[in-house]
């Protein structure tokens, strides 16, 4: 049977691995510890799906006084904090784990011949790290990963799924479904074509929050995208299959 999906694209922290939302908490950190005292989280987490250098550079030209000192070096000071901060973090060995059902959804989907793939919002050096934490560092069922320094322009653009499909040989976005939980990660979808473009509730992002980017789909649980996907091959015409 001709396969209508190729690839599945995850997004990691959030999604596909449990790291207690420390993104937000770390960013806020690290512009608290360069003098930018009147932020907040809830103001911080709202743009945490993007790159984080793009993060930081809309938090800071959005706000009603900071956007007087935002400067491109400014903002790489704090992306710089915020990279030692993260991986200091993660080098202490906290407390992340794999997400209920991942390892089984990239399973039940690698036998229905859909590549695994995985993406992040942080720096190669970081997202490293978070692999190794849960075991996936050469994992055969993860196919790519791709980090938002490896390329031009990191979320919402769709750089990181073009150099995927430029890796695996897939020549339509069509082809590819993009699952995240936060509204950034549907974006990304969105903007790369994708045939799915599916959010995934959270504590930080409820079903309302998602709807806001105009999804696909939204799901709770990872193990919910598989009925997604067998819907598509049962709508396959014949002569295709």
């Amino acid at each position: 049977m001709k396969t209508p999906i190729k690839l599945a694209v995850f997004d990691m922290a959030g999604t596909t691995i449990n790291n207690n939302a420390v993104v937000p908490q770390l960013l806020l950190k690290a512009f608290l510890s360069n003098g930018f005292d009147q932020l907040n989280l809830d103001l911080v987490d709202e743009k945490t799906g993007y790159a984080i250098p793009e993060a930081i550079r809309q938090i800071l030209s959005a706000h009603p006084t900071y956007y007087k000192a935002f400067s491109k070096a400014v903002a790489e000071k704090i992306y710089e904090t915020f990279k030692q901060e993260i991986e200091h973090h993660y080098e202490a060995k906290p407390d992340i784990s794999q997400i209920e059902d991942a390892m089984e959804v990239f399973e039940a989907l690698q036998q229905l011949g859909i590549k695994i793939g995985l993406n992040t919002n942080l720096d190669r050096a970081t997202a490293n790290l978070l692999l190794k934490g849960v075991g996936w560092e050469n994992h055969p069922l993860i196919d790519i990963t791709v980090c938002s320094d490896e390329v031009a322009k990191g979320r919402p653009y769709p750089d990181m799924i073009l150099r995927m499909m430029a890796s695996l040989g897939i020549g339509s976005p069509t082809e590819i479904i993009k699952i995240g939980d936060t509204m950034v990660d549907i974006l990304e979808g969105q903007q790369s074509g994708c045939m799915m473009s599916i959010g995934i509730t959270s504590p930080r992002y409820n079903y309302d929050k998602l709807m806001r980017a105009n999804p696909t789909h939204i799901v709770s649980a990872l193990y919910e995208i598989i009925p997604l996907v067998t819907s598509v091959f049962t709508k396959i015409p014949e002569e295709n299959k």
